[in-house]
């Protein structure tokens, strides 16, 4: 087992990584920016080094200021978290090459699956069910052409797209003209590239990933579903696990496509396959490389620590467990809190005065913030993720409720009150939701 771990990352999700590690007996290294000098990881780990200033370019997208602090601080091996250089293959490759283990999967099986083009190819080769799509396009002319092929309405999309970047839609030939263009745009303005391809787009699907786990050796679990339909702008708000829409034999199905094609495909580590559902039928997405923000409702639920198994498989450890073995347990739910004005969405960073965090049985807390912190103008907005369990999804709903009502956090705007009124929704309370249900919604509260 490593002895220490360098944390390539910061916010929540560096803490995460830092507990994981310190309950294996792992020492830590935090790498930070000068903006996150005072962040609860860095204040918490073994060691700390100071990589950049505060623009993300200039720290946590460093790669050589991390390798440098990992070959500085003897560091065995790079935790990535997720976000910044977490499905970096380059980075990965780069890390080993300096006789680092990073925590995660190949580089070549990251430039595989992390490349939404390849991974289509990949999915199909392995037996996964995809939406009808395109090659590379290589022209509003192109675009047009598979369009027609394809059938109107369809999405555009960014080949290293992420975040709801690069993403158009277009439900004719003068709207597929734009948004060629502008996905075209936004890809060269975010990603490593600017190649975009098309699917057909689905007009009213919900948004299911399947989480997997893989060890060097073979083995391959999945760990169940996630529902991430509550979106807006293509950003997740609230997660759930299990899926309301499926039943068992779905998931179970679905479930084990996914398994097999894992095996087939010789990944290893986490990894998260996303799809779209809609009228029974799934459609492989892509897939993420990497640890998910919602990765806590399946630890509530099956009881696993995702964390550290990715420590554990990077390590040379097996799984020591099967398919078989993996037991589902009731019902959570996610909130992701960001601090942003819950009306407009504009970010709000400045100095938390107040703090309270919820507790009680089945609730947990991811967050970095504390009374006194000063949140940073730089970077994501997610400050908190609440996460209840219950015995049943009326269970976690009703506790997320008493939850919520107890969580303060005071001098910032929060979005606090908008996850109050979306679990007040009947759709929501009756899981009868999709990918555009939160927009809508929020649509005709205008009028």
């Amino acid at each position: 087992m490593f002895e220490k771990v360098l944390i390539a990352n910061r916010g929540e999700v560096a803490l995460r990584i830092h507990r994981a590690c310190r309950e294996m007996g792992i020492r830590t290294v935090a790498v930070h920016s000068e903006a996150d000098a005072n962040a609860m990881h860095v204040r918490l780990a073994d060691e700390a080094v100071c990589i950049g200033p505060a623009r993300s370019s200039d720290s946590y997208l460093n790669k050589s200021a991390i390798i440098s602090a990992a070959l500085i601080t003897g560091a065995d091996a790079i935790h990535p978290g997720f976000g910044f250089l977490s499905e970096n293959a380059d980075f990965a490759e780069m890390v080993e090459e300096h006789g680092i283990t990073f925590i995660g999967p190949t580089a070549e099986q990251m430039r595989l699956m992390g490349d939404k083009i390849t991974a289509r190819q990949a999915a199909i080769k392995a037996g996964i069910p995809v939406t009808p799509g395109s090659p590379a396009l290589e022209s509003v002319e192109h675009a047009i052409e598979w369009a027609h092929k394809i059938g109107y309405p369809v999405i555009v999309k960014a080949k290293d797209g992420g975040g709801g970047k690069g993403m158009k839609t277009a439900f004719n030939d003068e709207e597929m003209r734009e948004a060629y263009t502008m996905a075209k745009a936004e890809a060269k303005a975010s990603f490593p590239s600017d190649v975009v391809y098309m699917e057909k787009y689905l007009q009213k699907p919900r948004h299911i990933e399947m989480q997997i786990l893989a060890d060097k050796y073979g083995h391959v679990v999945h760990l169940g579903e996630r529902d991430c339909s509550i979106q807006r702008k293509n950003q997740k708000v609230i997660e759930e696990s299990p899926s309301p829409a499926l039943n068992q034999q779905q998931r179970q199905e679905i479930g084990e496509i996914v398994r097999k094609a894992i095996e087939q495909i010789g990944y290893t580590n986490a990894g998260t396959l996303e799809f779209l559902y809609e009228d029974g039928k799934f459609y492989f997405l892509e897939m993420n490389t990497r640890l998910q923000v919602e990765h806590p409702i399946t630890e509530a639920v099956t009881g696993i620590d995702i964390v550290r198994e990715q420590i554990r498989i990077a390590s040379g450890a097996e799984l020591g467990y099967t398919q078989s073995d993996i037991k589902f347990n009731g019902h959570a739910i996610e909130c992701r809190i960001n601090a942003e004005n819950p009306e407009t969405f504009t970010p709000c960073p400045g100095k938390i005065t107040e703090w309270h965090a919820p507790g009680g049985l089945g609730v947990r807390v991811d967050s970095e913030i504390y009374s006194g912190y000063s949140i940073p103008p730089f970077y994501d907005s997610m400050i908190a993720k609440l996460i209840v369990h219950g015995k049943t999804r009326n269970a976690a709903l009703m506790r997320l409720r008493r939850a919520l009502e107890e969580f303060v956090i005071d001098g910032v705007q929060t979005t606090i009150p908008l996850h109050q009124e979306i679990i007040s929704q009947p759709e929501f309370i009756d899981g009868q939701y999709n990918i555009h249900w939160l927009e809508h919604y929020m649509e005709s509260r205008k009028k």
